[in-house]
């Protein structure tokens, strides 16, 4: 049982920055980040693997987000830049054994999740 708790959030207005971060009990999975606007269904955003820390980001997000991590503390790190109201959404840290199945929607383990608001 891998345990995921996420850090970071809050509000911001739009265009400016904030930064999440994910730190995993244990992980050799892919990580990264879904997201749920209200009245939305959880959307992938952001993934890491674990190997060679390749990384892919949903077209909502590319150019804005970065995703990084820290294998020494099993610690994933989102950076969200130039935000936008249609960011606002509840983000789910996640785990799962390969990133191209994370993109799917194939989640092995959630964290509970954090709260992001971009005011307009």
């Amino acid at each position: 049982q891998v345990q995921l708790v996420e850090s970071g959030g809050g509000l911001v207005q739009a265009g400016g920055s904030l930064s999440l971060s994910c730190a995993a009990s244990y992980s050799i999975y892919a990580m990264g980040w879904f997201r749920q606007a209200p009245g939305k269904e959880r959307d992938f955003g952001v993934a890491i693997d674990y190997e060679r820390e390749k990384t892919t980001y949903a077209d909502a997000v590319k150019g804005r987000f970065t995703i990084s991590r820290n294998k020494a503390n099993n610690t994933v790190y989102l950076q969200m830049n130039a935000l936008r109201p249609e960011d606002t959404a509840f983000y789910y840290c996640v785990a799962s054994p390969q990133l191209a199945r994370m993109v799917k929607g194939d989640i092995h383990y959630w964290g509970k999740g954090t709260q992001v608001t971009v005011s307009s």
